[in-house]
């Protein structure tokens, strides 16, 4: 089946929400696809800024690309997981613009540190499981399958499981102790770790 994707951009004016930025940092933009048209825009409007790009909750690579050149760094977008991972994976402050809401905030440590004992009870229950399920998404972006058939190859008693539409209540029509995501990280359950934050050595 053939498919057309088309880019859905949002086409909010994002100035008055840019112009409550007061910081004098150096700041490195980045955005969800929504809004990745408006970060020249933005750019434009700050003193010390500089572009990174689009992000996505499993992918901050735009980030950790300029997390050398900036202080902090400035997300324009709606959801919350995508600052958070920047923060983790580069550790700096972010501050978050939702064009949505109009408001200012940003990522504090409290919420940092909760993430990072989430994960840290996460890795305690998966080394303690004696199998493992690996989830696999077909949907464009995330079909991840080479990923899954290495990690397989790696961790003894595991088994992958392809689905396309995800719900976390069929999982329990299985014996497994322990699941392991390689689809979006917004699939969340404490029985079930994203790929990204296991050790390297399983990636």
């Amino acid at each position: 089946m053939k498919k057309l994707f088309i880019p859905a951009y949002s086409t909010i004016d994002i100035s008055p929400l840019i112009k409550k930025i007061k910081t004098k940092e150096k700041l490195g933009l980045l955005s969800s696809v929504q809004f990745l048209l408006q970060l020249k825009k933005a750019n434009n409007l700050l003193k010390n800024s500089i572009i990174g790009g689009q992000i996505l909750g499993c992918n901050v690579k735009n980030a950790i690309k300029i997390k050398n050149k900036v202080d902090s760094f400035l997300y324009i977008g709606s959801a919350y997981f995508h600052p958070i991972e920047i923060a983790l994976k580069t550790n700096k402050q972010v501050y978050i613009a939702n064009p949505l809401t109009q408001k200012i905030s940003k990522v504090n440590e409290k919420e940092i540190e909760d993430y990072k004992k989430l994960k840290k009870g996460k890795l305690i229950r998966f080394y303690s499981a004696k199998n493992y399920g690996i989830l696999v998404s077909t949907k464009p972006g995330q079909y991840t399958l080479k990923k899954a058939i290495d990690l397989q190859k790696k961790l003894p008693n595991s088994y992958i499981f392809i689905f396309n539409n995800f719900n976390e209540n069929e999982l329990e029509n299985f014996s497994i102790d322990f699941w392991i995501n390689t689809a979006c990280p917004r699939i969340n359950s404490k029985n079930i770790i994203n790929l990204e934050d296991l050790p390297d050595k399983f990636k």
